[in-house]
Parts: structure tokens; sequence; C-alpha cells
């Protein structure tokens, strides 16, 4: 046993000296092979060499916007019958006042018009009368409604609007301007059925309740309607208008 043991011994030796000199031959730069091998791909890693910088431009977006005046302007119409809003004339304000003028104009961007033989055409005459907007009659132009004010009332009570030319008015000017207008709403009452409830029924005040003025109404009510004295003013009152709605509204 004991000889059987010493060749096991020197085995294990020989084993252990092999070991160590194969860790000392790495250690020693025998494997540099492959760390030369793989020096190229780190050094690759740790320099990514230069770099280089790409700017991106963006496309121009091509624009779809339609102007506004477009939902105006008619398609292929009579270039002298487009609204105001559709072209730009060269206007003159030393024109003769109410007397015919002629001016030269211009279409606006996308607007297409003809003339009378049907042809295309982009520059043209107009033909209008020589006049401020402020000085058209109020059939061409809108104006603003004012329910604050006193429709009914000695003297007649005017309030500030603003007033805006009709698309298919020509004129010199500003086509928004201010002016002074008579209060002229209404409240919906009718003068038909507040005479009507005065004649039949002012003896209780069922006029003026109904016009809103229930101080009258509550006087005439428990009057008796001043002994029939106030009915009979009430509905000569009524009748000539002189008494109106509460609110200064005008009657239907």
């Amino acid at each position: 046993m004991a000889a059987a043991a010493v060749p096991l011994r020197a085995l294990c030796r020989l084993c252990r000296v092999l070991l160590f000199l194969s860790q000392f031959y790495v250690l020693s730069g025998g494997g540099s092979l492959n760390l030369e091998h793989s020096q190229p791909l780190a050094q690759s890693i740790r320099d990514p060499g230069p770099t280089r910088t790409f700017t991106v431009v963006p496309r121009a977006e091509e624009s779809t916007d339609i102007p506004p005046y477009m939902m105006k302007c008619p398609s292929n119409g009579l270039c002298s019958r487009l609204p105001a809003d559709c072209v730009e004339c060269k206007t003159n304000f030393s024109c003769v006042y109410g007397k015919p003028v002629t001016f030269d104009c211009t279409v606006k961007p996308s607007v297409t018009c003809v003339d009378q033989d049907l042809k295309s055409q982009k520059s043209f005459v107009m033909n209008m009368t020589c006049r401020f907007c402020w000085q058209l009659p109020e059939t061409d132009y809108e104006c603003s409604n004012s329910t604050s004010c006193m429709a009914v009332s000695c003297p007649r009570q005017r309030y500030a609007a603003n007033c805006t030319v009709r698309d298919h008015v020509h004129c010199l000017g500003n086509r928004t301007f201010p002016k002074m207008l008579y209060c002229n709403w209404t409240g919906g009452y009718k003068w038909s059925t507040a005479l009507a409830l005065s004649i039949t029924l002012g003896g209780f005040g069922a006029d003026r309740f109904y016009l809103g003025q229930w101080r009258e109404g509550l006087g005439k009510l428990f009057s008796f309607g001043g002994l029939g004295i106030w009915t009979l003013i009430d509905v000569l009152l009524i009748g000539v208008g002189y008494v109106g709605p509460a609110d200064g509204s005008l009657y239907i």
C-alpha cells in the first residue's frame, strides 16, 4: 500500500507544477496574441471616432388656409358684382358727392371672376356713386340694436349704434361707422291688446298690469278705476299711443 501511494503523490505534485507553469505562462504574456486581437475591438468601443452632426431641416408645410373673405366671394362671377371685401380699389375722395364715378379695382388673391365675355380677369373698372359709407341710405347698412333706451319718451331718445355696410354696396371710407339712431325696439306688447283691456277691464287696472305698470294697476284696482274717470282717461291715452309699455319699448 505504501509503495502504491508514492507514485500517486508524485503525480499530484506533477499536476501542481504544470498548473503553476501554465498560470505563469499566461501572466508572462504568453496569451498576448488573444489580447492583440481583442485590443482593436476594445479600442473601437472606447474611441467611437469623429462624430458627425446632421441637421434635420423640417419640410415647409404647404399653406392650406383659406382667407376669411373667400366665404363672401362667389367663384367665376362677374367682377363688377363682387362684394367690397373681395376687391381692392384705388379710390379718390376728391369726386363730387352724388355723381357717378369709376375706380380701377383689382381682385384679391384666390378670387376668380370674369368679365361680360366670360373671360377671366384680375383688373377691372368699378362704377359707383361718389359718397361716403356713413352717407348711404338706411337700407344699405345694418346697425346694432339697443334695448336699454326708452323708445316711448318725450323727446324721443337716441342711442349710439355701430353700423356696417352691406356686402354688395360700394362706398368711400370705412365700411363700419358709428351713428346716433332713435330707439325703436319692441318688447312684444300689442297696442290692440292694451286698448281692448283698457275698454273692457280698465276699471280693474288690467291694461296697466298688461303694460307692466303694476303700481298704477293697483291704484286703479282699489279705486275702481278712479270711479270711472281714470278708466276713461287711460282709454284716450292708450288710444293715441301716449301710454306705452313700462320698459320703454314700442308697440308691435
